[in-house]
């Protein structure tokens, strides 16, 4: 993911630093949930052979893998703050890119498609980021924007799975700026960008016990148990709680889903 700013250093460096022994692992186990649901939209909207694709945040690599190797395409972009785990895919088809996004010296050209996942939601200046993204569409060409969206139980407002949730969306808030109440707008911000054929839809993938949904949660949880104390929403004891609950067959949740809005420049 590229890193976002917050009251530190963002994502990366307040929180889920890359060297991290475990930070592949963690965002491995999303991406097998996700990666099934994102290249089914890819490879609708035509990604495949002469293509020009960018992947922003592109993390341990696996959609930049599959655009290559089942997509077929021309060339891939690797955007990251940190790129090191990515150096086997470099290659005549892969150009890896170590920089922000928010840099404005950046010039990466025109593509065909551009896919950002998990990376605007942190980053405070997404507004003016999709209007960079969408600036460098080729005609034709596609962007794809996926974010987090919460499907909380409003029943439940004690559990320690909700508390534990409620505390890390609190937490990510005020140490790196996460925002997710952006993310049902995005069809909106992509028409507001000249952008034609715009349409979104939600997955909201099982939450399984054991699952490597319920794997990259109690992963991320773990990880964050200071901030989240620090949020004052809940103990030591509570986050235990949630991170047995997620591992146990009573575990029986909703999850946060993930939005995907597209559009394409005429």
């Amino acid at each position: 993911m590229t890193t976002p700013p917050g009251s530190g250093g963002g994502y990366g460096q307040d929180l889920f630093e890359p060297e991290h022994p475990e930070e592949a692992e963690r965002i491995d186990a999303a991406a097998l949930v996700y990666d099934p649901f994102t290249t089914r939209r890819l490879r609708a909207l035509g990604a495949g052979p002469d293509s020009r694709c960018l992947d922003v945040g592109a993390g341990t690599g696996t959609l930049v893998r599959w655009l290559l190797d089942e997509a077929g395409a021309a060339e891939v972009v690797a955007l990251d703050r940190d790129t090191s785990g990515l150096a086997a895919l470099a290659g005549p088809r892969v150009r890896l890119v170590n920089a922000d996004l928010r840099d404005e010296s950046l010039d990466l050209g025109g593509f065909d498609l551009i896919h950002s996942r998990f990376v605007l939601m942190h980053l405070p200046e997404r507004r003016r980021l999709v209007s960079r993204l969408a600036g460098w569409l080729n005609p034709g060409g596609w962007l794809v924007l996926g974010d987090a969206v919460e499907m909380p139980n409003l029943l439940d407002a004690s559990s320690a799975y909700r508390r534990t949730m409620d505390a890390m969306w609190q937490a990510l808030r005020s140490t790196i700026g996460t925002d997710t109440s952006w993310v049902p707008a995005y069809p909106h911000l992509l028409r507001e960008e000249g952008l034609e054929h715009v349409a979104a839809e939600l997955f909201c993938p099982p939450l399984v016990p054991g699952g490597p949904l319920a794997r990259f949660w109690s992963e991320t949880w773990d990880r964050m148990r200071l901030a989240l104390e620090e949020t004052g929403r809940v103990d030591s004891s509570v986050i235990d709680d949630a991170l047995a609950y997620l591992a146990s067959p009573e575990a029986a949740e909703l999850g946060p889903g993930m939005v995907m809005a597209w559009g394409q420049r005429p």
